[in-house]
């Protein structure tokens, strides 16, 4: 039996644990499989499982009810839904953190089971196979009746069962044989037991122990519930120690508040870790409606992503990202005595602050480089000095430049001027810059007209290519900064303008100076302050955020499906120096969208400079895929799909049906391997 075996040698300790109230708790005659099923026939039959005395237990009677209710066949062989593999790639994904606290207990639990003809199943909230474990001939099995890594087994699909009742239930439960709703199941047994999130009690998966039903016994829902409860200490572990990662990072950008700001440190799904006594009692004033406690959440949050839409209660408040590692993984919240976001946030319209968060939202990524920087040109904004913008072509230094703009707005309605020194000839980039007077030189109009500091006055004027300015009208530059005053060309009349200037280049100022190519004096008036924006392959984890980002934004332009992209293609993507930076990869995403015929980016997919980067293949398993291949060619091909198919196969078997360190094995992603047991097992 499963609990003799488990008690031969104990893999858990209760020390200190209460067993909570089992949903099946309840005294009274012993299992009796021909009672159970003449109240299944009876139920099925008259909608009574006690009629003619045939009794049954309440909680499975109630799930009973359920099932027929949700419309459940009564005699089907198991699961009705797979999940895609796509769609359990995404999921496996969104519940990482389940799946990395089990996977101890998972090992240790199979470990004590040994030959023990029983399977552990772990679910998500829905009932969703996440991974499976333990005697590997009851996995095969489970396969017949579809209980395997991506089916659904909630009560409104399968009906009555130890993962779907217990979901429904809140409790443990055990469901023994004839007690499934389902005829097909009827020759198994399942305990499953909910595993709960530590932050606030919610449901978050099943963790689930099922086989023939040789192995029930009552006592198998403490030995869910001791699973369960690892898991639970597991994950309670894994937030403990990230919640003191996340502190660490917001003490080290708390220098620059108050003594009476509040703190709050969110996690990455918004919710509240840590607060201090100031936040309380400001929170009260702030934002009467909600409450301010560990757990709860006061931030939006996709899939594990902080929103970047704030209440507006909060919108002048500072919020500050978190990062750990390179990677976002919360964010600090400061409630200040007096807002601290912007110095004159509360004379911001509502118009400034849509600008602001939309110029954030345009510089996309969430590495530590670039937030750095981020959070910097937000701050020299507030100032009204000149800001001097270096970097690489392709980098997005306009976006930068329109980030100073939208954080020094106050109604909104201040202009933008964007200029290229290197999209004009010489001779007219003067009367371009500064305007003319009427046929001041060969080419001015008639009536003479304006210039781009004068279009930007009240705003900011971005002068993208500066070192391309000729030397001859460098001082005329330097004049109005100076002065805060144009002339027109060939006009002697001052014309007061109040612009912000944002210089940008791609070249080294500083050598440019050196060399005679560039005034001293006006590199030291516009470099006052100076940022360089990281290039791309500087950014750690950026590549895949942005090809994420224009991926879909093209798709949606072209009204077409999101490209996926094979896992050596990314690897190649990761690893390319991208000497184009975010413009290469853009134009590169653009021209996939466009020119990929399957909707799945493989490496032959990519430009040569690509390819020449190429790391190590696996040893096995990428199908050739060519449809002129006949004859002898396309036996080649079934053949090699056969071995592929083995060799699959024996991996996950080796693997104990673990799909991740199966993909691992094999040197695939799990997303490639779901993809292609779908493949394989839709063929069969």
């Amino acid at each position: 039996m499963l609990t003799e075996t488990f008690m031969a040698k104990p893999p858990f300790s209760l020390e200190g644990y209460k067993m909570p109230e089992a949903a099946d708790a309840e005294q009274g005659r012993p299992y009796d499989e021909r009672e159970t099923n003449k109240a299944w026939e009876n139920f099925l039959t008259f909608g009574d499982a006690k009629r003619e005395s045939a009794l049954v237990r309440g909680v499975i009677e109630e799930s009973w009810q359920r099932s027929v209710k949700s419309g459940v066949n009564a005699h089907c062989k198991g699961s009705s839904f797979v999940t895609s593999p796509d769609d359990l790639y995404e999921l496996r994904l969104k519940n990482d953190d389940l799946l990395g606290s089990s996977a101890q207990t998972f090992r240790r639990v199979a470990e004590v089971l040994g030959d023990a003809a029983t399977m552990l199943v772990i679910t998500d909230r829905n009932g969703v196979v996440l991974d499976v474990g333990g005697d590997q001939r009851t996995i095969d099995a489970g396969h017949d009746i579809r209980l395997e890594v991506g089916a659904a087994w909630g009560e409104t699909v399968t009906g009555t069962n130890g993962i779907g009742t217990a979901l429904v239930t809140g409790k443990p439960v055990h469901v023994h044989a004839a007690e499934h709703f389902s005829e097909g199941i009827k020759a198994w047994t399942c305990v499953g037991s909910p595993i709960r999130s530590p932050i606030d009690g919610s449901i978050i998966g099943i963790i689930d122990f099922s086989g023939p039903q040789a192995i029930f016994h009552r006592h198998n829902v403490a030995l869910a519930v001791i699973a369960a409860n690892h898991i639970e200490l597991a994950l309670s572990e894994k937030i403990r120690l990230e919640r003191i990662r996340l502190l660490e990072a917001g003490i080290s950008q708390m220098p620059g508040m108050g003594s009476t700001d509040g703190v709050v440190i969110l996690d990455r799904f918004g919710r509240v870790v840590h607060h201090n006594d100031m936040a309380s009692a400001r929170w009260r004033r702030i934002a009467q409606s909600r409450e301010l406690s560990i757990g709860s959440q006061i931030l939006p949050s996709r899939e594990g992503l902080l929103g970047k839409d704030l209440a507006e209660e909060l919108r002048e408040q500072r919020i500050e990202p978190l990062v750990v590692d390179g990677v976002v993984k919360g964010a600090m919240l400061v409630l200040a005595s007096k807002p601290r976001t912007h110095p004159a946030a509360s004379e911001m319209s509502p118009t400034a602050r849509t600008a602001l968060m939309s110029a954030k939202e345009a510089i996309v990524g969430c590495s530590e480089a670039l937030l750095d920087v981020v959070q910097k040109v937000e701050r020299a904004a507030l100032g009204r000095t000149a800001i001097l913008l270096e970097g690489e072509t392709g980098v997005g230094k306009e976006l930068f430049a329109r980030l100073v703009h939208a954080a020094s707005l106050k109604t909104g309605k201040e202009p933008f001027v964007a200029f290229n020194c290197g999209a004009v000839s010489k001779e007219l980039l003067g009367g371009e810059l500064f305007g003319h007077a009427p046929g001041a030189y060969t080419g001015a109009t008639r009536e003479g007209r304006p210039g781009r500091f004068e279009f930007a006055n009240g705003g900011v004027l971005s002068l993208d290519e500066i070192g391309e300015m000729p030397m001859d009208l460098q001082p005329y530059l330097l004049r109005v900064l100076e002065e805060r005053a144009v002339y027109r060309l060939g006009d002697s009349k001052a014309r007061s303008v109040d612009v912000r200037l944002v210089a940008s280049t791609n070249r080294n100022l500083k050598q440019e100076v050196a060399e005679g190519r560039f005034r001293k004096d006006l590199y030291f008036r516009i470099g006052v302050v100076k940022f360089t924006i990281p290039p791309l392959r500087e950014r750690l984890g950026d590549v895949e955020i942005l090809i994420d980002h224009f991926n879909g934004q093209f798709a949606t332009i072209y009204s077409t499906q999101p490209l996926r992209f094979e896992a050596a293609t990314m690897e190649l993507l990761r690893r390319y120096s991208w000497p184009g930076n975010i413009r290469e990869l853009r134009n590169l995403i653009e021209n996939l969208v466009l020119m990929t015929i399957t909707g799945i980016v493989t490496p032959r997919d990519l430009p040569e400079d690509f390819v020449e980067v190429a790391p190590a293949q696996p040893p096995s398993i990428s199908v050739r895929s060519d449809n002129s291949a006949t004859g002898s060619e396309s036996d080649e091909i079934a053949r090699f799909d056969e071995m592929e198919r083995r060799a699959i196969e024996r991996a996950v078997a080796n693997a104990g049906g673990n799909i991740a360190a199966a993909a691992e094995k094999l040197g695939l992603s799990r997303a490639t391997l779901y993809r292609k047991l779908h493949q394989y097992r839709s063929r069969t």
